[in-house]
């Protein structure tokens, strides 16, 4: 009878942490990535307070997953840090996105004037006037001129690429699509579409118009939508993981 002396096997120290930075719609976070063994899948917390992230993956992980993650989830970091930034708070000192850029509000004080987005030390500033009362519906006339004037200029655009014309454009606030197009070349946009990137909003429009053209959603339909806009795939990703942040916002 043999008697085998194995080595007692010490555990393995685990990687220090790694640190590093992500965005979150033009907010950089700190973020800290901890390996763990005995982690089957990743795991993304936001520490209290909102300043930072902590985020726990399987040994030896990818960073490319790694990045895949933190992109598929950047709907649901913004939701969740409107908590505690004011992102989903319309009120001073909190923050709503124009073109995909989160503008501080600020009141001027006056009771009468425009409101404006300026940059104010290098931050992006929402300047409101009127009563307190009345920041969320003047934000949201500021929100729906300017989608108009976006909009009604990439229309333009489009619409004489595919030879088309337009019958009207309208802006509404639904639910259900971000844009529609009806058989006599009636258009319709959700109004909302400007908070999000320019690109998306890019996209869009192209996709309207191009259903003045093709009324389905065909091969040759995506195929035109393309061509009007080479960042559709980009575009419709954005919209697919944020579009419901957007719909959440609550103007009334």
């Amino acid at each position: 009878m043999f008697s085998l002396l194995r080595k007692s096997r010490q555990p393995k120290t685990p990687p220090p942490p790694v640190m590093r930075t992500v965005d979150v719609a033009g907010k950089v976070m700190p973020l800290t990535i901890r390996q763990n063994a005995r982690a089957t899948r990743m795991t993304l917390r936001i520490e209290p307070g909102g300043r930072a992230l902590k985020m726990t993956i399987p040994a030896g992980l990818p960073e490319r997953e790694i990045n895949a993650f933190l992109d598929r989830h950047q709907g649901w970091l913004m939701t969740k840090l409107a908590r505690f930034s004011g992102e989903s708070v319309l009120e001073e000192g909190g923050t709503i996105l124009l073109r995909g850029v989160a503008h501080r509000i600020e009141r001027t004080g006056k009771l009468r004037g425009l409101t404006e987005a300026v940059v104010i030390d290098d931050e992006p500033v929402l300047r409101v006037s009127g009563a307190e009362e009345h920041l969320r519906r003047r934000i949201a006339d500021f929100l729906k001129k300017e989608a108009r004037r976006d909009l009604e200029r990439l229309v333009s655009i489009y619409a004489r690429m595919v030879g088309r014309k337009v019958k009207s454009l309208s802006f509404k606030d639904t639910r259900s699509r971000w844009g529609s197009c009806a058989a006599d070349g009636a258009l319709s946009f959700s109004w909302r579409i400007v908070m999000a990137p320019p690109k998306v909003i890019d996209y869009l429009a192209a996709h309207e118009v191009a259903h003045l053209r093709e009324m389905n959603h065909g091969p040759d339909f995506w195929d035109l939508c393309e061509q009007l806009c080479p960042a559709m795939d980009d575009a419709k990703r954005w919209l697919k993981r944020n579009g419901t942040m957007l719909h959440a916002i609550d103007f009334d």
